[in-house]
C-alpha cells in the first residue's frame, strides 16, 4: 500500500502537474490551444474551439499523469507496420497512473458525460480504487482532464468545486474532445495504465511493481466522437506493448503475465467501437477488456523477463483506415 501523502511530498501529482500547466498557459499560441476564465476558474481549452496540437497532447498527457512520468512522440514499427508513437515512462506507475491518469470521475453535463481523470482526483479520493492503493493527496491546487466535446457548463464547475473543496483561482481544468490531436495523443498515452488497471482488476499487489514503460500507436483524428474513441483504444487493444518491472516469485509473475493481454479475452479481435455499441457506453464495459496487446514483466529479484501478447498490425490498419 503506497504511503499516503503528507502536505511537504514533493510527489503531490497537483503540485508538480501545476508546473506543466504553467508552461502551456505560458506558451498557448505556441501550443495553439485557449486559455480563459470561467467562473475564476483556469479552464485551457485544447481542442474544443481550437487546433490544438501534438505538443499541446504531450503536456496535457504529462499533466493528467501528475507530473510523475515523461511523454515523448517519435515513429515507431509495430510488428512490421511503421507508425507514429507516444512511449511514457515513469518510475511511480501506481501513483502516475491509477491515482492521477486513471479515468474514473465521469462528470455529466446535461445528457453528455465527460471522462474526468488527472490529479485533481488524489484529492477527492474516492471510490474503490483508492482504497485499494491507500494514497490521497493534500493540495490547495487542484487539476483535472477532461475527455469531452465541450467546456464545463457553471453546474459542472461548481459541483467541482464543491467537491474538492478548493477555491475557483486554485482549480485549472484542461479539456480536449476525444476527436483531436491532444484527445488522441492522450488516450494513447494510456497504455501504461491499462496494464497496471488490469493488474488491479486481477487483485494482484502492485505495491511489488517498481517502474513502467510503455508504447502506443498514435492513432489518426477521426471524424467523429466514437470513431476516435475507437481508433484510439483499439490502438492500446492491438497495438500497445507495455514493461513493468517488479519484485515477486517467478512462478506467479509466469502465471500471471498471461492474464493481462487483450489476445486472451472473449472481446479480440473486436474493434472497441463495436464493444462500445454493444455496451451502450464506456463505463458499462466490462474493466477487464482494457488491456495493452503485448506485456512484459522484468523480475528485478530474480533478472528473469516474462511475456505475453502479440501486436495486430493488421487490426490496426482497418481501424486506422489506411489506404
Amino acid at each position: 500500500m503506497l504511503v499516503p501523502n503528507t502536505q511537504t511530498s514533493t510527489l503531490s501529482p497537483n503540485r508538480l502537474a501545476f508546473q506543466i500547466v504553467q508552461e502551456m498557459v505560458i506558451k498557448k499560441e505556441l501550443l495553439q490551444v485557449h486559455v480563459h476564465k470561467q467562473a475564476e476558474v483556469t479552464v485551457i481549452d485544447c481542442g474544443v474551439s481550437v487546433q490544438g496540437s501534438w505538443e499541446a497532447g504531450v503536456l496535457f498527457a504529462e499533466i493528467c499523469l501528475g507530473g510523475l512520468a515523461q511523454v515523448r512522440i517519435h515513429w515507431a514499427d509495430f510488428d512490421g507496420f511503421r507508425w507514429p508513437a507516444v512511449e511514457v515512462v515513469t518510475n511511480h506507475p501506481v501513483l502516475a497512473c491509477l491515482a492521477s491518469q486513471y479515468a474514473g470521475w465521469p462528470l455529466k453535463s446535461g445528457e453528455r458525460i465527460a471522462m474526468g481523470s488527472g490529479p485533481g482526483r488524489a484529492i477527492l479520493h474516492k471510490g474503490s480504487l483508492f482504497k485499494k492503493i491507500g494514497y490521497e493527496d493534500y493540495s490547495e491546487i487542484a487539476i483535472l482532464c477532461l475527455e469531452s466535446e465541450e467546456l464545463p457548463s457553471e453546474g459542472v464547475l461548481q459541483k467541482l468545486l464543491r467537491e474538492l473543496r478548493c477555491y475557483p483561482q486554485n482549480l485549472y481544468i484542461l479539456v480536449a474532445p476525444t476527436s483531436s490531436q491532444v484527445g488522441s495523443l492522450q488516450i494513447a498515452a494510456r497504455a501504461l495504465e491499462t496494464g497496471l488497471s488490469k493488474l488491479m482488476e486481477l487483485g494482484y499487489d502492485l505495491d511489488k511493481i517498481d517502474s513502467g514503460w510503455g508504447i502506443c500507436p498514435l492513432s489518426p483524428v477521426a471524424a467523429d466522437t466514437l470513431k476516435a474513441l475507437g481508433r484510439s483504444n483499439d490502438g492500446i487493444l492491438y497495438g500497445s506493448t507495455v514493461l513493468y518491472n517488479l519484485r515477486d516469485e517467478d512462478e506467479i509473475i509466469a502465471s500471471l503475465v498471461k492474464k493481462i493481454p487483450f489476445c486472451y479475452s472473449h472481446d479480440y479481435e473486436r474493434t472497441f467501437e463495436e464493444i462500445y455499441r454493444e455496451k451502450g457506453g464506456f463505463y458499462n464495459i466490462n474493466p477487464l477488456v482494457f488491456s495493452p496487446a503485448e506485456v512484459w514483466m522484468c523480475n528485478l529479484n530474480s533478472g528473469r523477463s516474462f511475456h505475453a501478447g502479440t501486436l495486430r498490425p493488421d487490426l490496426l490498419r482497418h481501424s486506422f483506415a489506411i489506404v
